[in-house]
């Protein structure tokens, strides 16, 4: 059998979402193994040292653990929607930096020490900026849906899990519409297979499924 590359992840975590978004998108295989975080596998800590997923760990060695490189890699092998052409780094990087740090201290204020509230707002004002983009085309890089929407949907997602009443009434209607449509969709529904925690001597798990 042809080694395929292994692939490090947990289910709800966002890069590792959009990771598995990218490689599924262009039928790259893999083995999937996913982590508990509290009881990281010693295979991973070898692999990448910082212990944090998604790691890709390729057949002769390399390894890829930051997810955009992950999702660049599968896209420069197979990349049948042509996401690559719709990739906005500045919104890419608004969303990794600014409305990540806003996130995070929004959705756990006790862990942070932070001002829930002023976050929130930072995090909406930068919603904004999605909202009158995608008042004007389906999808952030326009017609058709792209690195841009898959790198950036877990972590809306995650700002409008974290208070769905407040989020349903945001001045976000094109929002929530893409929001709606990329979680409904049958690529995510497949990139979000349950499974255990792999321990060393499990039999190898394929992603996508067979």
């Amino acid at each position: 059998m042809t080694p395929r590359p292994i692939l490090y992840s947990f289910r709800r975590c966002p890069y590792a979402m959009r990771a598995r978004l990218a490689l599924l998108v262009g039928d790259t295989g893999c083995e999937i193994r996913e982590v508990k975080l509290s009881a990281k596998p010693a295979e991973l800590v070898a692999a990448s040292p910082k212990a944090t997923v998604p790691v890709l760990q390729l057949p002769d060695g390399t390894v890829i653990d930051q997810s955009l490189a992950i999702m660049r890699w599968a896209l420069g092998r197979s990349d049948p929607e042509g996401w690559l052409d719709r990739a906005d780094e500045a919104l890419v990087a608004a969303n990794d930096g600014p409305f990540k740090h806003h996130l995070d201290r929004y959705k756990y204020p006790e862990r942070y020490r932070s001002d829930r509230e002023e976050h929130r707002a930072a995090g909406l004002a930068m919603l904004a900026v999605l909202e009158e983009r995608l008042a004007a085309a389906p999808y952030l890089g326009g017609e058709a849906r792209g690195l841009t929407d898959a790198a950036v949907f877990p972590f809306v997602r995650q700002f409008a899990g974290t208070d769905p009443g407040w989020f349903d009434a945001a001045p976000l209607p094109h929002l929530r519409d893409w929001l709606s449509r990329q979680a409904g969709s049958a690529l995510f529904q497949g990139a979000m297979v349950r499974l255990a925690p792999w321990k060393a001597g499990d039999p190898p798990i394929s992603f996508p499924a067979a």
